[in-house]
């Protein structure tokens, strides 16, 4: 109904493959309509069935070489004297404004949430910083310097224990730590890509060890329905 919505790459394609099977396409965070459907979506949650809060991802922004459809290329030239976005998608300066409205729009949000709802928990749960940023524009640091987040849960889905390791010592997480809730989210398997119960337990360990506010298990079935231990 509404295709216009959509973003899209500079060849005007806008289907977005996730694994070998699904198809997705991405809505535009940028458009005032877009903006309003997920309010309209999220303040309905809120309003009528008396959730303690709300969790967005990284996916709350859109792919870095999506931007390039006919509604963002008139914002970015009207703020631009009429030159037009980079073909080069990375772009740092491309980059950061697209991720700054989405910022703007995530404290509007936020806003009108806490307006009617004070204690209601607004919760993120995207990749650490850096990835979240140059991969999908969602700027989560700056929405926690914002005060735009009341909850942080860090998706830390590594293999190896020193890269975990590290990722829980990057300063945007170590900041974040000593004023909100900040989680970790640990990786408990994919499917047909199981991970041992002796990994998962080291990291939940670190996790402790250094003082985070928690852990969450991406994802649940694969903790004991796809792992190789019973649930015994």
């Amino acid at each position: 109904n509404h295709r216009q919505w959509l973003t899209q790459r500079q060849d005007g394609t806008t289907i977005w493959w996730e694994g070998k099977v699904h198809q997705r396409v991405w809505f535009n965070p940028l458009r005032p309509e877009v903006q309003q459907f997920v309010t309209d979506l999220i303040m309905e949650i809120v309003d009528r069935y008396g959730v303690d809060g709300i969790q967005v991802d990284d996916h709350f922004g859109f792919p870095v070489e999506f931007g390039y459809d006919d509604y963002t290329i008139k914002l970015y030239q009207s703020e631009h004297n009429g030159q037009s976005p980079p073909t080069d998608y990375r772009n740092a300066e491309w980059v950061q404004w697209r991720a700054d409205k989405i910022t703007a729009y995530v404290g509007t949000l936020y806003q009108r949430i806490k307006q009617s709802h004070p204690l209601m928990v607004f919760s993120v749960s995207p990749n650490p910083q850096g990835f979240s940023l140059q991969a999908f524009l969602l700027d989560w640091y700056k929405w926690y310097q914002q005060k735009n987040i009341d909850e942080l849960i860090v998706q830390v889905y590594r293999n190896n224990l020193d890269s975990f390791q590290k990722e829980l010592a990057q300063p945007e997480l170590i900041a974040a730590k000593g004023n909100i809730a900040v989680g970790i989210g640990v990786l408990a398997g994919l499917k047909g890509r199981p991970v041992s119960l002796e990994q998962i337990t080291s990291q939940v360990n670190t996790v402790r060890e250094q003082g985070f506010s928690g852990v969450s298990f991406f994802f649940y079935e694969s903790l004991w329905n796809l792992g190789a231990e019973s649930v015994g």
